[in-house]
């Protein structure tokens, strides 16, 4: 007897969490919990940006270079066909000089950060893989974003490169000089 009671109690909470809990749903749409976005950087990356890691477009937008969500670009070497140890970003994408930049300051904006978006950060970038940190450093725009800079060169990305590995841009004259993809020593690798 005492079992049938303990049986019909328990059938009975049942029954009445049954009907409360019916009773808690809402005509209020749940959102869903926000899932990560994915990090399109590198840098980091690159890119960043940056800022969210998207296709270089303008220097107002984020390079590939950038971390996504406050993380800092990285800056790596690499060979790329008969260019050795050059500097690319976290995703492999080439980074350029300008030699009209005569300083860490970017003398390129509109048209130019248009086909030649600059490498941005949003944080100290780091080396690895022969980079030289201490070469490493980062300049102001003038829209306020911060852009890489080795060996006292402003780095940059070009539109013409759409896959890792590609230097479509080395040797190229545009916006009044040349562009080169760099060295770990920080100098422009001439000889396309």
């Amino acid at each position: 007897m005492r079992v049938s009671r303990t049986v019909t109690a328990t059938a009975a909470v049942v029954a009445l969490i049954t009907v409360v809990c019916s009773g808690c749903s809402s005509s209020k749409k749940s959102t869903p919990a926000a899932s990560p976005t994915p990090e399109t950087t590198s840098a980091a990356s690159p890119s960043g940006s940056q800022p969210a890691e998207a296709t270089p477009t303008g220097s107002a937008s984020p390079s590939p270079s950038a971390g996504a969500g406050g993380a800092a670009a990285t800056v790596s070497a690499t060979t790329v066909g008969k260019y050795q140890n050059i500097l690319v970003d976290a995703r492999g994408k080439t980074l350029y000089l300008f030699e009209a930049d005569t300083s860490p300051t970017s003398t390129c904006y509109d048209a130019c950060a248009t086909a030649w978006p600059p490498a941005l950060t949003t944080g100290t970038p780091a080396a690895t893989n022969g980079v030289d940190q201490a070469k490493l450093s980062t300049s102001t725009r003038k829209d306020g974003t911060t852009q890489i800079v080795y060996n006292g060169h402003p780095l940059y990305y070009f539109e013409g490169d759409t896959a890792q590995g590609d230097t479509n841009g080395e040797e190229s004259n545009a916006f009044g000089a040349t562009w080169y993809v760099v060295n770990t020593s920080g100098n422009k690798v001439e000889g396309s």
